[in-house]
């Protein structure tokens, strides 16, 4: 399997200086006439002047104003009025996958259907690559900027608009695409884009199966748009972990990477952590016994950018006991809801991070069948000021699949955290593997994970976090052909559902499930991937989230006086 290199730290590029203020003046000045004019005074011919030219500047702001309204004017009473509209353009990252002898990355990619309209669009997905060369010759300065790539640090694009050496392109919403990810230990991560009607609810899944002693188990990421911040809570330097954090960056300029580490006694201060920079089009991996000191059993994981934007991911890897990818955690809030825990859970081992402002004291409680409960011996965790606890809570499920949530004990005194869950799950020759999940945040109107199989090793788990909801699954045509089902699910109110992902009729592949709230709610998912393999039982789990396939659009009134303000 590949071993991610550390990257030493380099130091941060110079601050861009301001640009250079242009100076703007009237083409040519008309003298005033008069008595004032006549009178020799410069400053009152420099004050006639500049009154002239400003009243000018305003006929020509109002005449155009006039002449051109908006193309929809809002309604007489609805100048602050909202609208919808599809997302024209959609963007995700995927880190460096996980090869060696006997390690196998898939990437899945996917749009549902019905919701881009008839608009034209791509979408691919395309190694990570330094953009071209700039010419070697200054630009001359009347000389317009150089075209952007459709995908930043990729091939030029084909007709279609995918770049030539895509890994996969999509065809049209509601046909899943599954290709092999690159084979190699310097594998870079991907670049994922859809446009036009592939936009809205694009989603890929990276998944990769280790059979080697060394990160044994199945490795599983949704992959997220590039960013400038992201946390995970979960990781360890103690230990058999080999745990690191993969930067990729698409984009077309460098970034400039801090990543800092909270352990059990707050921040662990590393300059080595501190302004690593991310060429275009490159991806760096960081060991973190390489940026922390010593062992360290529970850390939380702030990724923050000085400059630029990255994908980032962390990979955790506990010698032959598990291994998966840790998903980035919603962002630091007083309540945290962790959904996915299976019923046949080992062992479950809850990390929390807090903000150096405040402690935070909060209670645990379990979404059962009936709702919402408080496991016994288990009730709450006490998290110090900038600093990380952990607790193990055994087998707290009882056979009983659930989702987790943590919240202030006292509403009066609510203080934001992260939160992180690793769960373990063993056969019945004792082999193991591990999966982590994290806070996220509801379906809202709709969500997809892409990479599921027939046969039954995909489970979905559904948590409604307050009254009770009702949400449509959807089971994807396979890969090699099938007819897509729908179901409806009934949720209690604060309880937990799991159920065998529905297949299409017909299967052939794999699919994906997209996850639909219908009524009540709010309603948070995650799906399990369990396969058996080397005798081991394999898994992972993805939180579903929000799509986000549709943006509000402010509506424009005409209002000429706006000048004036």
């Amino acid at each position: 399997m590949k071993k991610p290199a550390f990257s030493k730290k380099s130091k941060s590029p110079a601050d861009a200086g301001a640009p250079d203020e242009a100076a703007f003046g009237p083409a040519g000045s008309t003298r005033a006439t008069g008595s004032s004019a006549s009178s020799g005074s410069s400053g009152g011919t420099k004050t006639t002047q500049s009154l002239l030219a400003a009243a000018a500047v305003l006929a020509v702001v109002f005449g155009v104003a006039w002449q051109r309204p908006p193309a929809t004017p809002a309604a007489a009473g609805q100048g602050g009025a909202a609208t919808s509209a599809q997302v024209e353009r959609s963007a995700a990252v995927c880190p460096q996958p996980l090869q060696g002898l006997t390690g196998s990355t898939v990437l899945t990619a996917y749009t549902p259907p019905g919701s881009g309209g008839d608009a034209a669009g791509a979408g691919w997905v395309a190694d990570a690559a330094a953009p071209a060369a700039a010419p070697t010759a200054a630009p001359s300065a009347a000389a317009p900027p150089a075209p952007v790539p459709a995908a930043s640090g990729a091939p030029a694009a084909d007709k279609g608009g995918a770049p030539s050496d895509a890994r996969l392109t999509l065809a049209k919403p509601g046909a899943l695409v599954v290709a092999p990810a690159a084979n190699s230990d310097n594998a870079p991560g991907t670049g994922a884009v859809a446009t036009g009607a592939l936009a809205p609810g694009f989603t890929v899944t990276q998944t990769t199966t280790v059979t080697e002693q060394r990160g044994l188990g199945l490795s599983g990421i949704t992959c997220a748009p590039a960013g400038t911040g992201f946390w995970f809570a979960g990781a360890s330097t103690a230990g058999d972990r080999t745990d690191y954090v993969s930067l990729v960056n698409t984009e077309a300029t460098a970034a400039v990477v801090d990543i800092k580490l909270y352990g059990d006694k707050g921040l662990i201060d590393n300059d080595a952590a501190n302004g690593i920079t991310v060429a275009p089009g490159s991806s760096q991996s960081i060991l973190l016994p390489t940026i922390s000191k010593g062992q360290v059993a529970d850390l939380a994981v702030h990724v923050v950018t000085r400059s630029g934007r990255v994908g980032a991911a962390l990979h955790a890897a506990d010698g032959s006991k598990g291994a998966d990818w840790v998903p980035s955690s919603a962002a630091p809030a007083p309540t945290q809801v962790l959904p996915g825990l299976p019923a046949d859970t080992a062992a479950a081992h809850l990390v929390v991070w807090a903000p150096p402002e405040d402690d935070a004291d909060l209670k645990i409680e379990l979404s059962g069948k009936n709702g919402w409960f408080t496991p016994a011996g288990n009730e709450s965790i006490h998290v110090k000021a900038g600093m990380v606890a952990a607790v193990d809570l055994g087998k707290v499920t009882r056979d009983e699949v659930a989702g987790l949530r943590l919240s202030p004990s006292d509403d009066k005194h609510p203080t934001p955290v992260v939160a992180g869950l690793r769960i373990d799950r063993t056969g019945a020759n004792g082999k193991a593997d591990a999966a982590w999940l994290t806070g996220t945040a509801p379906v809202g109107a709709r969500a997809t994970v892409a990479d599921n199989r027939g046969g039954g090793p995909s489970t979905l788990f559904l948590t409604s976090t307050g009254e009770a909801a009702t949400v449509k699954v959807t089971a994807s045509a396979g890969t090699g052909g099938g007819t897509p089902t729908s179901k409806d699910v009934q949720l209690p109110a604060g309880g937990t559902v799991a159920l065998p992902a529905p297949e299409p009729t017909g299967l052939n592949g794999s699919f994906a499930l997209t996850v639909e709230t219908v009524s009540g709610g709010p309603v948070v998912a995650a799906r399990m991937l369990a396969i058996t393999a080397k005798d081991v039982p394999m898994f992972t789990i993805q939180a579903l989230r929000d799509d986000h396939s549709s943006v509000k659009v402010p509506r424009a009134a005409q209002d000429q006086g706006v000048v004036l303000r």
